[in-house]
């Protein structure tokens, strides 16, 4: 057999070698593909780094990365006084519980106290009656100067001043309409109006006007017309003696 023409054989190499370069493009197509699926990931990427640090709490550009947030955890309630709820409510109750002790107390001892008492404490020097060619109209008690005299019953002082003959006086209107008078003393610290109870201070022990001594000059006048009363026999209705 004579061997093929050199045309023959230049139509063959063209061929092989388009069938290699045709071969060779498409092992590298198929390369690519492979690379393309390889780096494609299962998630999407953020588009900017700095939001990936910010999402995971580091790194990042401090200006644009979010702050990390803190719970906040509410403290136990407390009373203003810094004490606690339970200690505050046991205080409100002792108050209370103490509030009305005082006020029974107060009660028991508006009731047990004296509402007829001694006007002054000292010796009788006169009694109610005649004496010296007239009438003396009352009893006088002598005592030092300066003696306290009190409220002989609960009442409202009608006058305190001056008074003729007896120099300074008070006088007291009783729930009863009875008024007591009180003289010759020194100084009074009782107004008009005033509201006193039995045993209360009204003034103190003197010889102002016409007076022999220091002591105080004591009447009764009735409700009903203001006729002089005993003041021994007054005091003695209503448990008081000299």
């Amino acid at each position: 057999m004579s061997p093929p023409s050199s045309a023959l054989r230049g139509r063959v190499v063209v061929a092989a070698v388009a069938v290699g370069a045709f071969a060779a493009a498409a092992a590298g197509q198929t390369l690519q593909g492979g690379e393309k699926q390889q780096q494609t990931p299962d998630v999407q990427p953020l588009a900017d780094s700095s939001n990936a640090s910010a999402a995971i709490g580091i790194g990042g550009d401090s200006s644009s990365a979010a702050a990390p947030s803190f719970l906040t955890v509410a403290k136990p309630a407390v009373d203003t006084s810094g004490g606690p709820l339970e200690a505050q409510k046991i205080a409100a109750s002792d108050r209370i519980v103490k509030a009305r002790a005082a006020k029974l107390a107060a009660e028991i001892a508006e009731r047990n106290r004296p509402k007829f008492v001694r006007p002054a404490d000292g010796s009788l020097t006169s009694m109610f009656g005649a004496r010296w060619g007239t009438t003396h109209y009352g009893i006088d008690i002598a005592n030092s100067f300066g003696t306290p005299i009190v409220a002989a019953a609960d009442g409202v002082v009608i006058e305190a001043g001056s008074a003729s003959g007896f120099g300074l006086w008070v006088r007291i209107q009783h729930s009863d309409g009875t008024v007591t008078v009180y003289g010759h003393m020194d100084s009074y610290s009782v107004y008009e109006g005033q509201e006193v109870k039995a045993g209360e201070q009204i003034a103190l022990m003197g010889n102002r006007g016409y007076s022999t001594g220091t002591h105080l000059h004591f009447e009764v006048w009735a409700a009903e017309d203001g006729l002089k009363l005993d003041p021994l026999g007054w005091l003695a209705e209503h448990g008081v003696s000299y």
